[in-house]
């Protein structure tokens, strides 16, 4: 007699929360544009610039700088060829490390767009302008926004697509990735999540990304934003 066949798909196991961390506004932007240029593909600038960003660690919680100081120390030993297969083989190949923080809520949908848009929407209500080859809610750019832009305006971007960076992290410490400890640092920065967030973010570590608009309700629900006197830097 043949096994009686599953009928309900195991939930994955996901980390534990991360507590956060007391930070000063000066430490968490230094946090933020630091995990900005680590998560930022390793070319043989990024490899130049290891030394000049860890001089950057010093006065950080423990937490934050053992982290930073391992994946470091992690990708000199791998160098620049390994360390970039493995960025394309985390970042590129798989769909639940994607770095776009929009495609968790969205996912390759119409309303990916509407969520775009309320990227750029933000940054030019700071004063910015989005010049980049990069789609608007690239992580490395939104963390860059929030260290020297408006924190109060990237704060709500971020939270609003918080379920994104849990998934992101549930992702990369699945695989003991070493982009684990950088997204880690960045969670450490954050307010703890509330219960609708929690869910979303178990509901995403098992069903991944939506492929489909049909009973799609979730884009952020931020309130739109308008243009402020903030000149661009």
């Amino acid at each position: 007699m043949s096994p009686p066949v599953a009928r309900v798909t195991p939930k994955r196991p996901v980390p534990p929360e991360l507590a956060s961390l007391r930070l000063s506004a000066v430490q968490r932007a230094r946090v933020h544009m630091l995990a900005s240029l680590l998560l930022d593909y390793p070319d043989a600038d990024w490899f130049a610039r290891l030394d000049e960003l860890h001089s950057y660690f010093a006065d950080l919680p423990t937490d934050v700088r053992s982290a930073l100081e391992e994946f470091v120390e992690l990708a000199r030993e791998a160098g620049e060829i390994t360390w970039q297969r493995r960025y394309v083989a985390t970042f590129d190949l798989k769909r639940k490390c994607s770095l776009y923080l929009s495609y968790y809520a969205t996912g390759d949908t119409r309303r990916r767009g509407v969520a775009l848009v309320t990227f750029l929407e933000a940054y030019r209500a700071a004063g910015w302008e989005f010049d980049s080859d990069d789609l608007p809610d690239y992580l490395p750019a939104v963390l860059e926004f929030s260290a020297l832009g408006d924190p109060e305006i990237a704060g709500a971007l971020i939270a609003s697509h918080r379920e994104g960076v849990e998934v992101l992290r549930a992702a990369l410490e699945d695989l003991d990735s070493p982009w684990a400890l950088v997204v880690r640092t960045v969670t450490l920065t954050l307010p703890p999540i509330d219960d609708r967030t929690r869910e979303r973010f178990l509901d995403l570590v098992n069903e991944g990304p939506p492929t489909e608009t049909v009973g799609l309700s979730f884009l952020g629900h931020l309130p739109p934003f308008s243009p402020s006197t903030q000149e661009s830097l």
